[in-house]
């Protein structure tokens, strides 16, 4: 019997991606797979079901969830949900362990095994794989796009019969994925451009992208590609430049955080009471708790002028492209698992084994077991 890889229309509030399009659908097939699609899945995506060639359809997500062997999704099931699947089912999607312990419980109890694309190891071979960084690239893009369209200046200098007008000074916080994507962006835009990270391993990316570095004299490069904890000494010298440089910005696009983690509280109600009026932060951290200190997830929030943009979820956003990266990173982590239309997991393979959450009512993810157990 061909494996049954299945996608569901996404219910999570202004949730517009989808799992599977229809170039996946294809290559699934392709490898022998039985791939089933509940009605309308792609459509917020624009991927209207006319587009998928090589699926069968499911009237409901409930039928979904009964007969898929893999469960591909953007946001985690919810425990309702996981109560439906087959006990032997792989679910393989962003889990947010971290947030989301009742679910992982349902997950083991239910027998399913669940791998967490935010768990993929940072290796040069898993790069097709690595979601954060896909969805991270269309968030720090549409986080300038944001920027722009709430500050009341123009991003490049223009000159005019009425005189020249400045470009407007951005500053990004952050050198991952999402930043320098933010970087390449308000560049395109005519903007000034600083940036700003802790790794000092970002200075030479940021450079090559036509921005300054701003230079605190601290390092917090860590393993994995992440920063690490800074003290509080480090800290303070950090604080006193990056607010003064802060302070200079027309808008700031903030992106610090670390998986499974608060994060960093970069700006602080002093900073951004220095800021000139007008000027706008957007938080692409908001749903870690924001790197500034009024920043509200989902809102916006204007402070003695300035605006602080909670932003979240942006990749649903430019949900057609986001979804085409992030199916394309499940088909490649999972085809590996593909033999002639079966499922055949290698567990010696460091992708699998170190980004399964959940298998054989066990939890394989330390951190989250030890949540647990707590």
């Amino acid at each position: 019997m061909p494996v049954t890889i299945g996608a569901l229309r996404e219910g999570a509030p202004q949730e517009t991606r989808v799992s599977l399009t229809p170039e996946v659908a294809d290559k699934l097939a392709k490898e022998g797979a039985r791939v089933l699609l509940q009605r309308g899945a792609g459509e917020r995506a624009s991927f209207p079901d006319a587009l998928y060639k090589s699926a069968a359809w499911a009237d409901s997500a409930d039928q979904v969830l009964a007969e898929a062997d893999v469960l591909l999704t953007v946001q985690p099931l919810t425990t309702a949900q996981i109560h439906k699947l087959k006990p032997s089912a792989v679910v393989i999607g962003f889990m947010a362990a971290h947030t989301r312990l009742d679910e992982v419980r349902a997950l083991k109890n239910q027998g399913a095994t669940a791998f967490a694309m935010e768990l993929v190891p940072r290796i040069s071979r898993a790069q097709s794989m690595d979601a954060l960084s896909s969805q991270a690239a269309v968030a720090g893009y549409k986080a300038v796009l944001i920027a722009a369209s709430h500050l009341q200046k123009f991003f490049p200098m223009l000159t005019t019969a009425a005189g020249t007008i400045r470009p407007a000074q951005v500053l990004v916080i952050g050198a991952g994925v999402a930043g320098l994507q933010a970087i390449a962006t308000a560049k395109r835009l005519g903007a000034q451009i600083e940036a700003y990270d802790v790794r000092s391993a970002t200075r030479e990316q940021v450079k090559s992208l036509g921005a300054k570095f701003v230079d605190t004299g601290v390092s917090a490069d860590g393993s994995g590609g992440y920063a690490r904890e800074l003290t509080q000494e480090e800290k303070a010298s950090q604080q006193e430049v990056l607010d003064s440089r802060i302070a200079a910005a027309d808008a700031v696009v903030t992106t610090a955080s670390v998986p499974g983690r608060p994060a960093p509280k970069i700006i602080s109600r002093a900073a951004v009471e220095r800021m000139r009026a007008g000027s706008v932060i957007v938080d692409i951290a908001a749903e870690q708790g924001g790197n500034c200190e009024l920043t509200r997830a989902g809102e916006v929030v204007e402070h003695q002028g300035v605006r602080i943009i909670g932003a979240v979820n942006l990749a649903a956003d430019l949900a057609y492209n986001a979804s085409e990266m992030y199916a394309r990173n499940l088909f490649n982590f999972l085809k590996p698992a593909l033999n002639k239309g079966e499922l055949a997991i290698d567990w010696t393979d460091e992708v699998f084994a170190q980004s399964c959450l959940v298998s054989g009512g066990q939890i394989r993810h330390e951190p989250t077991k030890k949540a647990l157990e707590a």
